[in-house]
Order: C-alpha cells, then sequence, then structure tokens
C-alpha cells in the first residue's frame, strides 16, 4: 500500500504542545466501576492540578461489547462528579473525532506506515478472532513474518485477507518507567508480536490508544497495573514512530478482598448502583480517592477532601503499588459524615424521596422528619425502614414498655400514660418546645425521671423499640389528634 507522508506531515501539526494533557477513554460497556471511576478522578486531577487539559475519548473498537446508551452513562457519571472535561465527542476540541469508531481510517494508515518502516508486518494466517484481538500467537510459529517484499504483494493483489502485526525485535530487551513502578525492563524475546490492525480495518485496543495518545498530544497516561506487561509494546511503538513517550501511571487494582478483584460479575457495585444504594456522589467520589492514593506532609492525617481540595492536595507520588480493598464500612463511615454535614434544607432536599417511601401521609412535615435523621442513618437507603411507624402504628409487644434502664414495666407505664394523656390534651400550643417542658414538668410533679415518663409516650406513638428521634419529637410530627389517639391505644393495651 502506498504511504503518504503528507497526511502524517499534516497530523503532526494538529498536536497540542506546551501543557499537560490527559485522557480518561472508558469503552460504552454498560456502567461505571468503582476503578474506572478512580482513573476519571486521578486522571480528572493531574490535568487540573497542573493547569492542563483533561480530554473525554470513546474507545468503542470493540463491537461486540457494545452497550446501548453506555455513552450516556458515561456522561450523566461525569457530570454528576464534576469531572468536566475540556476536549471530547459532545464539545469537540482541536484534535478531534473524539470516537475511535470515527478514526478508524486514521489508525489504517499509521498501521500501514508502521509495515514501511519495518516495525510491522501483514500476516495473512488463519487464527481465531480472540488470536486476533490479543495478539497471542508465537513469533517463531510465523511464517508471515519473514514474507518477502514480493510475496506480500502477491498475497494482497489476490486480495487475501490479512491482519498487520507489529514486529517485536527478536533479540534485547525493553526498559520503560512508570510514575509509580519506576523503571522495568523486559527481554523482547518474551513479547509477542500483537496483532495491530484486524481483518476488518479496526484497530487492536492496544494500537489505538497509542496512535490517538499520541496525536491528542497526552502527557500522562492513567491506567490499571494489568497493562503494565503491554507497556513494553507501546514502548517500541513509539520508538518506532520516533515519538515523545508519555508518563505511564499505572494504578494497582482495586479489590472486593486480598484475594478477588472487584467484578460487576460477581455482584461488586459500579457508580451507579451505589448511587442507588444510597451514597452521596461527593462521598463516592472522597472515598475512590482514597483507593490507592494516599495525602502526604500536613494533610497526611486528613480524610475528607472536597474536589477542590482534592486538586490541591493530590500529588503522583501518594499513588500506591499495593492493591487497595473496597471497604463498605469505611464507605458508610465517610457517607455518614458526608450527610451529616449537609445544610438541613439539602439533606431533606435529598433524603425526600426516601421519606415517601415510608410516609405517604401528607400530614406529616417532612422537613421536621428529615432533621431526626440527619444525624441518625449512614446511608440514604436506611430512612424508609426508620419511618414505618408514621403512617400506621405497628402492632408492637407489650413487652416493649419494659426497659430496666428507663425503669419501666408494663403497671408504670399505665400510670405514665394516663398522666400524660391528660397533660398533652390540654396543650394550648402544639410545638416541640411545648410539649417538651410540659412533659419534663410532669415528670417533675409524678416524682420520677424523665426517661421514665418519656419511654412509655414513645413506645406507644411508634410502637418500635428504636425510633428516629425522641418521645417529643414524634409527638410532635404525628399531630395532636394523632398522637393522643395512639396514647390512648397503648394505655387500652396495658389496661386490659
Amino acid at each position: 500500500m502506498i504511504v503518504n507522508h503528507d497526511y502524517f506531515t499534516e497530523m503532526e501539526a494538529k498536536i497540542p504542545h506546551g501543557k499537560v494533557r490527559t485522557r480518561f477513554a472508558p469503552s460504552p460497556t454498560g456502567y461505571m466501576h468503582v476503578g474506572n471511576l478512580r482513573t476519571a478522578l486521578y486522571t480528572w486531577l493531574i490535568a487540573r492540578g497542573n493547569d492542563g487539559t483533561f480530554i473525554l475519548r470513546i474507545e468503542d473498537t470493540d463491537q461486540g461489547r457494545l452497550v446501548e446508551g453506555a455513552v450516556d452513562v458515561i456522561y450523566r457519571t461525569l457530570s454528576e462528579c464534576g469531572l468536566d472535561h475540556d476536549e471530547g465527542p459532545d464539545v469537540g476540541g482541536p484534535v478531534a473525532p473524539y470516537i475511535q469508531s470515527e478514526r478508524r481510517d486514521t489508525y489504517g494508515r499509521y498501521a500501514h506506515l508502521l509495515v514501511e518502516l519495518g516495525h510491522a508486518y501483514y500476516c495473512f494466517c488463519e487464527k481465531t478472532e480472540s488470536e486476533e484481538d490479543s495478539g497471542e500467537f508465537g513469533r517463531e510459529a510465523d511464517p508471515c513474518r519473514t514474507l518477502t517484499p514480493e510475496e506480500v504483494r502477491e498475497k494482497l493483489d489476490a486480495g487475501l485477507p490479512y491482519v498487520i502485526r507489529q514486529k517485536i525485535p527478536a533479540q534485547g530487551s525493553t526498559t520503560f518507567h512508570d510514575a509509580i513502578f519506576g523503571d522495568i525492563t523486559v527481554e523482547n524475546s518474551t513479547l509477542d508480536d500483537q496483532v495491530l490492525l484486524k481483518r476488518d480495518g479496526l484497530p487492536t485496543y492496544n494500537f489505538a490508544n497509542v496512535i490517538d495518545d499520541h496525536l491528542m498530544g497526552i502527557t500522562h497516561v492513567v491506567r490499571g497495573s494489568e497493562y503494565l506487561s503491554s507497556a513494553p509494546k507501546y514502548n517500541l511503538l513509539y520508538e518506532a514512530f520516533g515519538w515523545e513517550v508519555p508518563t505511564y501511571v499505572h494504578c494497582s487494582p482495586v479489590m472486593r478482598d486480598a484475594q478477588n478483584k472487584m467484578s460487576k460479575r460477581h455482584g461488586d457495585p459500579s457508580y451507579e448502583d451505589l448511587k442507588a444504594q444510597g451514597y452521596l456522589t461527593e462521598a463516592i467520589l472522597n472515598y475512590v480517592a482514597l483507593l490507592g492514593w494516599s495525602p502526604k506532609g500536613e494533610l497526611a492525617e486528613q480524610e475528607i477532601f472536597s474536589l477542590p481540595e482534592l486538586v490541591k492536595a493530590f500529588d503522583m507520588t501518594g499513588i500506591s503499588k499495593s492493591p487497595a480493598i473496597f471497604d463498605r464500612a469505611k464507605l458508610d463511615h465517610f457517607n455518614a459524615v458526608y450527610l451529616r454535614n449537609l445544610a438541613p434544607e439539602a439533606f431533606h432536599e435529598v433524603a425526600l424521596p426516601y421519606i415517601r417511601q415510608a410516609v405517604k401521609g401528607e400530614q406529616f412535615d417532612t422537613a421536621a422528619i428529615a432533621a431526626l435523621l440527619q444525624a441518625r442513618c449512614e446511608k440514604l437507603t436506611d430512612i424508609p425502614e426508620k419511618l414505618d411507624f408514621f403512617d400506621t402504628l405497628p402492632d408492637y409487644d407489650l413487652e416493649y414498655f419494659t426497659n430496666k434502664k428507663s425503669k419501666t414495666n408494663p403497671e408504670v407505664c399505665r400510670d405514665m400514660l394516663r398522666a400524660a394523656i391528660t397533660e398533652l390534651d390540654s396543650l394550648a400550643e402544639w410545638s416541640n418546645e411545648a410539649i417538651h417542658d410540659s412533659l419534663i414538668n410532669l415528670a417533675v410533679r409524678l416524682g420520677v425521671k424523665n426517661a421514665t415518663l418519656m419511654w412509655p409516650v414513645r413506645i406507644a406513638a411508634a410502637g418500635k423499640l428504636v425510633t428516629p428521634g425522641g418521645a417529643v419529637e414524634i409527638c410532635q410530627i404525628l399531630g395532636r389528634e394523632e398522637t393522643l389517639s395512639r396514647l390512648r391505644k397503648g394505655l387500652a393495651r396495658l389496661e386490659q
């Protein structure tokens, strides 16, 4: 194939230079798993921390794995997390297009250029599609590596299908540098002649990445440590083209436990799953940032970081070589902190859909209910089960009235409820303050501890041993009529 060198000169002229440029390049396969989100975050932080450019690139060369709507999931996740991109399919940029399938002609040109440069070859052998994708085909076993130019031309003229393979040097070694793992040297004899261009004309993942990263001027490549084994081949491609190698940042995996990586197939959560399970985006992002990265210096003990604070604190030297364990209890802790730090109005807004799952009655003040919950839940999904007594009084056990700490039993509670009903029925105003003061004064007059009176009032009003809030708050939200009705029902059961 005749190679037009003017094309490559024009492509080189488009490449932006002079500042840090990073990219997040997900495959649209249906969801954003935690490891992907961490890669996006670290990539974004490197760009923002260096006044650089953050690029979104969609890698859809593996057509068989594409999922409808998955690109929307990527956009929505990045937007919700505040990881804004400067260039991408939706906003354009100087090195468009940013979708790999729209760059198909580009990869073919560079693959043929590499053949001309002597660093790749046409392979006409019959191989499975999986072999084409992985490049798992022994160099010695491939007779096409040593075909003469005349033999290659004859096969091409005959229209035989082919792939283009990288021609790995037979001897020597390749050394690459990673910002986390340092210098790594690999013997070339251990590397296979990976496929660069498949029979359908689409590139393999490894080849498309190198071409796109160079043509988009990417200076820092953040990816999982599972790609460390491919890095020598990347280096050889950069060197074959005469291009500068970007800074590699390989991050160790996020693990479910000490033995197993997180996997959607095994039920591990994606970002959207975590949102549905009641976690705030800010808490998820903060926790994910610390999965394999630690702040240094005066920030070494800090755990809670806003996104702007992460931009200032993030340093690649803080990324660990060791795998990170996804600790659900730790995420619960982060989420509880973020929930409690919300302004009351903001908490009410995020909690309202969950409150309404349990509390259908429009007469109940949801803002007051939210105020009870804010300091008492770790996840938003904890909310409905805490509120199942508002619409309907549960059928509770009379043993609930017995509490050693409050010094109550059914007989004591019977007397307390009689007095409380009379006291509350006479209130001129139904407010937290009025209910509180009247019950406290009643306890003084009865000569009992506050808890001895409050316990039976709360049990009769809610029918639960554990409630978000005490007797006063629950009575105020239930309202005068409903409270007195429930207290009278409780008394009637105790008098039977």
